[in-house]
Order: structure tokens, then C-alpha cells, then sequence
């Protein structure tokens, strides 16, 4: 199942080598693609089950499309047909990549295209978008899968500089240090040249800046804005380090190998981090499951804590690593994720659970509480104890606490 967003940043990188090559030089091209590989938001959305690294793929390649069409004056029906398809495929892969029709719009406003191909620009785009709006109404519809938003506070100058894209703060200090001298650089040049046509500099600025600000900006009225939203942009931050590697460098290509290599090893400890059992929220679901398949026996019950937020429940041990729960009763199972209105299942209270005798028959019971700063949870620990049960036994987990009760 991990498989597949892996291939999806392959697509994404590729992409990025060929619009540089495009705008640029090919050694530009390699450096960027290989930062681009490294940076710690591809390299984690590559191997999360997610659809973001899918957005990264469509929003490199419909750009590079768009770059084609600027260079050939649009006079290919063949490449307007192909970048309608990646706008839509782009936006049923993940709603908010339709922001990048106003980044594809303020780019034509920097290149100064003709009237007919701001026309047909808009024609395509419009299409590519009406297309979508099954997923628009249904996305509108279901709104409050994420309205938990609302409640925390995402929007941080920690959020918004490190965590975007580059994971830990001595390595985003690098980062940025790239960026702003490849823009410093750029516009420059810029000022010397005011050549026209499309600016890679300026592609990927936008790129990198205008779903954010879009975003952020909707946000301040009730926030829904998380820093995973903008995956797709980590590939326009790669492009912009590269710029400031090749400024560094002046295009010396022993210098912007040793830049480029010095750059990729800085991230290895962020990768390595990304890779170990508990990089994925703390969670221990398959220790949790090993433990209860050894110590457990068939008609044991089981009760998981639900007080957790739906992402870190222990309960998700059952789905992910369902072995070491073979036998046991799901006591507090109201309904299964695969027939609730969300995509986690529906439980109920430890004290409801008893009301309709799901405890009556059951001698021995085990609760998995959920463990954060070194606190366990205490849910249901105590209704549990006022049917008679009685621990006997604990066992320690990474993130969890699983306590074995017994009926006295």
C-alpha cells in the first residue's frame, strides 16, 4: 500500500527535472531533481499512504506542460487536451491542487503570453475545474471530517518555515539560506535583463508561495489549515535551493557537485528519523499486537481506549496488525469503520457496553490505554474495576499500556 506514493514522487521528481532542463541547463536539472529526492516532505510523503505525493507528481508535470505551451505559443491541441487532464486528475487526487490554476494564472501574467492563449488557458482550465465538482460538492459536503482544526492552532512561525517542508530547524535554516540567495540572485539578473517569457524562478516562487497564502488567508476566518496540505509545493523549494547551490557554486560543476552532496548528506539523519518503527505518530500497533497474541487466549475480551485522537487510538492496532487479536471478543464495537459515516469504527462507552451484556460471559479483559509524555490514559480502567475485575498484570509498550484484568 506504500508502494504507490513511492512511485508518485519518482513521477514528481521527474517532472522537476524536466521543467529545469526546460528553463534551465541540464546540470541545474540533476541538482534539482536530486534535491528534490532528499527534501525530508518528499521523502516522507513518499512513503505515507497519502495522496500527496501524487499532487506533487500532477503539479510538476501540468507545470512543465503549461511551460511547453508558453514556448510553443499554445498551438498544440494535443498539449492543451493533456494539461486538462492533469489540472483534473490533479484535483481529484487532492482538492486543493485547483489552487495551482491562480498559480498557473499569475505565471501567464509574468510571461506576457498572447490574448488568444490566455484564452484558451482559461477555456481548459475552466473545463478541467467544472469537471471536478462532484468532488467539490461531496469535499464541501463533508467538511467536517477536518473540523478539528478549528480547535489547534496550525498557523505558527515554526509551522509556516520549518515544518512545511524541511522537518528540523538547523536544516531548514540551510534551506532557506538556498532559496533566498537563488531569488536574490534571480532577481538581479532580472532587473539587468527584463527579458520576458516564462521565469523558472518565478514558476517556482509561485508555485511554492501562492497555495500557502491562499490557504493561510481562508484560514483566518475558522482555521482547516494543516502543513501536510502543501506537500506539493516541497518540489518548488527544491528548485529554489538548487538556484542558490548553482549561485553559490558559479556554475562550477566540481563546486555545485560538493554543494549538492553536501546537502544531501545533511538530510540523512531527517530520512533515517522518517524510517524507524515509531516515526509515524509514536505509533506501536504491531508491538501492541504482538504482545496481546502472546499473553491473550480465545474469549479474552478486549477494550482499546477511544479517549485518544482517532489518528493515535490504539484500536488501529486491531486493523493494521489483526493477528495477535485472533479469538477475542470486541466488547465495545458498535459499528465497524466499513459501515460508519467515518473512517475510523464507532465504539461504545465501557459502562454502555455492560448495559447490553457484552461483559456477562468474559473472565479476563485487556485494555490498551494510549500513553503520551510518559502519562498513560485511564479510560474505562475504572468501570472495568466495578465489575469485579481486578489487573494482574501490565505490559509496556512504546506508546501504550496494556493491562491485563481478571474477574475476582
Amino acid at each position: 500500500v506504500r508502494m504507490p506514493p513511492a512511485i508518485a514522487v519518482g513521477f514528481a521528481v521527474a517532472g522537476v527535472v524536466y521543467l529545469v532542463d526546460l528553463l534551465g541547463t541540464t546540470r541545474l536539472a540533476v541538482v534539482a531533481g536530486v534535491i528534490c529526492c532528499v527534501v525530508p516532505r518528499v521523502t516522507y510523503m513518499g512513503e505515507e499512504t497519502r495522496t500527496y505525493a501524487f499532487s506533487a507528481a500532477y503539479a510538476a508535470w501540468a507545470t512543465w506542460v503549461l511551460v511547453r505551451l508558453l514556448l510553443d505559443c499554445g498551438e498544440s491541441k494535443r498539449w492543451w487536451f493533456a494539461y486538462g487532464l492533469l489540472v483534473a486528475f490533479g484535483t481529484y487526487a487532492f482538492l486543493y491542487f485547483g489552487l495551482f490554476v491562480v498559480v498557473h494564472g499569475l505565471t501567464l501574467l509574468s510571461s506576457r503570453p498572447t490574448r488568444e492563449f490566455v484564452k484558451r488557458w482559461i477555456v481548459t482550465s475552466g473545463v478541467a475545474l467544472a469537471s471536478t465538482l462532484p468532488l467539490i460538492v461531496v469535499g464541501f459536503l463533508q467538511r467536517g471530517q477536518v473540523a478539528y482544526l478549528a480547535g489547534q492552532t496550525t498557523i505558527t512561525i515554526n509551522a509556516m518555515t520549518v515544518g512545511l517542508w524541511f522537518w528540523t530547524p538547523w536544516f531548514a535554516v540551510a534551506a532557506w539560506c538556498l532559496i533566498l540567495i537563488g531569488l536574490g540572485a534571480a532577481l538581479w539578473r532580472w532587473r539587468q535583463t527584463r527579458t520576458r517569457g516564462p521565469s523558472l524562478v518565478m514558476i517556482a516562487f509561485l508555485w511554492m508561495v501562492v497555495p500557502g497564502a491562499v490557504l493561510v488567508l481562508a484560514s483566518i476566518p475558522e482555521n482547516s489549515f494543516t502543513s501536510r496540505y502543501l506537500s506539493y509545493s516541497a518540489p518548488a523549494a527544491a528548485i529554489l535551493m538548487a538556484l542558490g547551490i548553482e549561485v553559490l557554486a558559479r556554475s562550477g560543476p566540481r563546486r555545485m557537485l560538493g554543494l549538492t552532496l553536501l546537502t544531501v548528506v545533511a538530510t540523512v539523519p531527517i530520512y533515517l528519523s522518517q524510517r524507524t518503527p515509531y516515526a509515524k505518530n509514536g505509533s506501536d500497533w504491531a508491538e501492541v499486537s504482538s504482545t496481546i497474541g502472546s499473553h491473550a487466549h480465545a474469549g479474552d475480551a478486549i477494550v482499546f481506549d477511544d479517549g485518544a485522537r482517532p489518528s493515535r487510538r490504539p484500536r488501529l492496532a486491531l486493523h493494521t496488525y489483526p493477528a495477535g487479536f485472533a479469538g477475542l471478543k470486541d466488547v465495545t464495537l458498535k459499528t465497524p469503520y466499513q459501515h460508519s459515516s467515518t473512517w475510523y469504527d464507532r465504539t461504545y462507552t465501557v459502562p454502555a457496553a455492560e448495559k447490553l451484556g457484552r461483559f456477562n460471559t468474559v473472565s479476563r479483559v485487556w485494555l490498551v490505554e494510549y500513553v503520551t509524555s510518559g502519562k498513560s490514559d485511564t479510560y474505562g480502567l475504572s468501570d472495568i474495576k466495578s465489575m469485579g475485575f481486578t489487573v494482574t498484570a501490565t505490559y509496556k509498550t512504546h506508546s501504550s499500556l496494556i493491562l491485563e484484568l481478571v474477574r475476582s
